[in-house]
């Protein structure tokens, strides 16, 4: 197994995986077309953040996303999980392990001094997992999100 930075030539690949994540998730509405834009922006412009790749015998079998935040609050750059996911049968052999060793590494020569991620509630098993490599829930807050309307795909 081969963990690296994501390049724009994965993006083809790297749109099948995300793809596999939204449907594990449950997450509505993807769009190839406007993921593969989203996934060309990101892997194009290094401000935005960075993408890993666990490659083995050729083929991708996860990934992880992170994207930048300037905070004034932690003083620095801070990065999130923006998405991380592994193949079912890739799973419990260390690729999530490896490629999250890989990200925290990256970013914190990048400057860093956070990462952050969102977790559904009832994922025990991933809260386990973030446990065991020293995240844990920050006290006395809740994630608030809106989606912003008016906001279009170029």
């Amino acid at each position: 197994m081969v963990i690296r930075a994501a390049t724009p030539g994965d993006v083809p690949r790297l749109l099948a995986l995300v793809r596999r994540y939204w449907e594990f998730e449950g997450i509505e509405g993807f769009t190839a077309l406007k993921v593969e834009f989203t996934l060309q922006q990101l892997l194009g412009d290094a401000r935005l953040g960075a993408a890993w790749v666990a490659e083995e015998h050729g083929e991708l079998t996860g990934y992880l996303i992170a994207v930048l935040i300037l905070s004034v609050e932690h003083q620095g750059l801070m990065a999130e999980i923006d998405e991380f996911f592994v193949l079912p049968q890739a799973r419990a052999h260390g690729v999530g392990a490896a490629l999250l060793a890989a990200a925290e590494t990256a970013l914190a020569q990048r400057g860093c001094v956070r990462l952050q991620l969102q977790l559904g509630t009832s994922n025990d098993s991933a809260r386990a997992f973030y446990e065991r490599r020293g995240y844990g829930a920050r006290d006395g807050y809740h994630l608030f999100d809106k989606l912003l309307r008016g906001q279009r795909f170029p």
